[in-house]
């Protein structure tokens, strides 16, 4: 594609605002970045492309600058129906975005992954798996890495692993030649109805072909359901035996079954991250490697030496009996849900963020069952309280966790401290997103993990 002189606006300077305005810089075009945030807001992404022949149009998405551009790049935070956007795609002005630029240009074969969870953990344990098998190889998308600068390192032989959130699938036309789609459940309802969320997942999918794969969670109702629709050829992860073709567990092992073939790929018993999702995210990884033609012992090898990656269940420390834990990846109420019951240990549970509209009322009971204590914080912590209160109604008031609002997560990781006997958990969980008071989830940990870091190094008094 030829963008010299050609007039490209870049909306939203985050990640993958940086990376688009190198790109075009670097293409010969004319690039205005235009953001809703001030200069101030903005200083540490400006300072990344300090020097460039950039324009700027800061505080606000001006309608005319938009509208005036031959390209519109769109980050994927930005909502397509903000009143410049939409009047520029009302005009013709196309609309661009770092993933569908990506797809349509890159020159290796791409594996790309998405799903409501797991996409991260299953995206990095592919990786691991085609290091072990030695092949040329580049992780990215949704993982903090933006993608067009790695273009220039691509080769015809180089396999691409990509995580893909629903966002970045809005303004594709190419599908990877490898898609998995772990599954699909409510989340982000605060920007998207269920149907344009359900859609907006299937396009992984919508554009392969015969000679395709498209990897699809079976123990999944929405994502099995893809299979009917694909035009390539479908396979399944499962933690059952279950009929068709992918990788399943068999008396503990999984295996993988295609083409009339069986192989033992590694016992369930090797895979050390915590919980019944992470041996989903095993299981997917390993039907995305099979796909690729990666081998068995490179799947295993990389199952057994996996694990984790931070803000995923990443335990930060323990002191006085008490293990702190970091799950800021937990977003939504199933993510949290999913993080408790890796436990057996009583919890004293971190809740809090901005709220996505999404049901409360398991993620308030199961607190009940398995939490000493629940903690509040940011904008959605009111309601989050109000929530657990109504399900503890009906409980005896010796078996009711005890209730602590906070207004921030400082005040909240101090209230956890208190609040902690030795053997519990404390679990930052949060099941809301961090854009209360956060850029994202990743700074949100970062900041849980430096507070319970200065508590124990503080040497303050171990909780009894």
């Amino acid at each position: 594609m030829d963008f010299r002189g050609r007039r490209v606006t870049v909306v939203g300077l985050g990640i993958e605002g940086v990376d688009a305005v190198r790109f075009f810089v670097g293409r010969g075009a004319q690039v205005t970045v235009s953001d809703a945030k001030t200069p101030e807001q903005l200083a540490p992404r400006l300072a990344q492309i300090e020097g460039l022949p950039v324009r700027l149009s800061l505080g606000g998405n001006d309608p005319e600058v938009l509208c005036s551009s031959d390209y519109l790049f769109v980050s994927q935070g930005v909502p397509l129906d903000l009143p410049g956007i939409a009047e520029a795609r009302r005009r013709g002005v196309p609309l661009l975005s770092m993933m569908g630029l990506f797809l349509e240009m890159c020159p290796g074969v791409v594996a790309g992954i998405t799903g409501s969870s797991g996409k991260t953990t299953t995206t990095a344990l592919v990786g691991e798996m085609f290091r072990y098998e030695g092949l040329p190889h580049v992780v990215g998308g949704n993982i903090g890495v933006g993608l067009l600068d790695l273009l220039s390192r691509i080769r015809p032989y180089t396999w691409v692993v990509l995580e893909i959130s629903h966002t970045q699938l809005q303004l594709t036309r190419h599908s990877p030649h490898v898609a998995a789609v772990l599954n699909i459940t409510p989340n982000h309802l605060d920007r998207f109805t269920w149907d344009q969320y359900r859609e907006l997942k299937a396009n992984i999918v919508r554009y392969q072909g015969p000679g395709d794969w498209a990897v699809l969670g079976y123990d999944c109702a929405e994502s099995r359901a893809l299979a009917e629709r694909v035009a390539s050829r479908p396979i399944f992860f499962s933690l059952e035996d279950v009929e068709g073709e992918g990788v399943f567990v068999r008396d503990g092992q999984a295996v993988w079954r295609c083409g009339g073939r069986r192989r033992r790929l590694f016992p369930l018993s090797a895979v050390r991250l915590r919980g019944q999702h992470n041996r989903q995210n095993a299981l997917a990884a390993a039907a995305v490697a099979c796909a690729c033609g990666l081998s068995p012992e490179s799947i295993a090898r990389a199952v057994a030496t996996f694990r984790g990656v931070e803000h995923r269940l990443e335990l930060v420390a323990t002191a006085g009996g008490v293990e702190y834990y970091n799950d800021s990846i937990a977003t939504t109420p199933e993510r949290t849900l999913a993080g408790m019951r890796c436990f057996d240990q009583p919890l004293v549970l971190l809740l809090g963020g901005r709220d996505k509209h999404l049901p409360l009322d398991e993620l308030a009971e199961e607190a009940c069952r398995r939490c000493r204590a629940v903690v509040f914080f940011g904008e959605s912590g009111p309601k989050l309280r109000e929530a657990v209160e109504k399900a503890a109604e009906g409980l005896p008031h010796d078996r009711r966790p005890a209730l602590v609002s906070a207004r921030d997560l400082e005040e909240a990781v101090a209230a956890a401290h208190r609040l902690a006997r030795p053997g519990d958990v404390v679990l930052l969980s949060p099941a809301c997103t961090s854009f209360d008071a956060y850029e994202n989830f990743e700074e949100r940990g970062r900041h849980f993990r430096a507070l319970v870091h200065a508590l124990v190094g503080e040497g303050l008094p171990s909780p009894t």
